[in-house]
């Protein structure tokens, strides 16, 4: 799988585009949402720090798990991201665009924090994801 991982933020220029979100970030903070083999491989193989992130979210961490380390990033259940105020949310799964579109209309509606996908899907995978949602 980790293959499968490389390969792909290989072939989107993940590390190019990581740069111009780290210079594009400064003085901006950030929450990462999804916390799964995805986020797990970026995590390890990549060097975050500059995005600034206050937390990760994902929708299995509940009142209970907010504060505690996960990854070396404090948890914070999906429904108190508002609360925290970033500049923005980080969608760190492959498909993302029903999780965005949930961010935009429910949880973060009425604010101007901004939902981007951390690793974006070439045009012809984005039209695909959409066409089969």
């Amino acid at each position: 799988m980790s293959e499968d991982f490389k390969t792909h933020l290989n072939n989107i220029q993940f590390e190019k585009y990581l740069n111009k979100l780290k210079n594009k970030l400064k003085n901006k903070t950030s929450i990462i949402y999804g916390t799964g083999s995805f986020f797990k491989y970026i995590n390890e193989n990549y060097n975050l720090s500059d995005l600034n992130i206050i937390g990760i979210s994902d929708m299995k961490f509940d009142e209970n798990d907010e504060g505690k380390d996960f990854l070396g990033y404090k948890m914070i259940p999906k429904n108190k991201i508002k609360e925290y105020n970033p500049d923005y949310v980080f969608v760190a799964t492959l498909k993302y665009i029903g999780i965005i579109e949930d961010f935009e209309l429910n949880i973060l509606n009425k604010t101007k924090i901004k939902v981007l996908p951390l690793a974006r899907l070439p045009f012809i995978e984005l039209i695909r994801e959409i066409w089969n949602r």
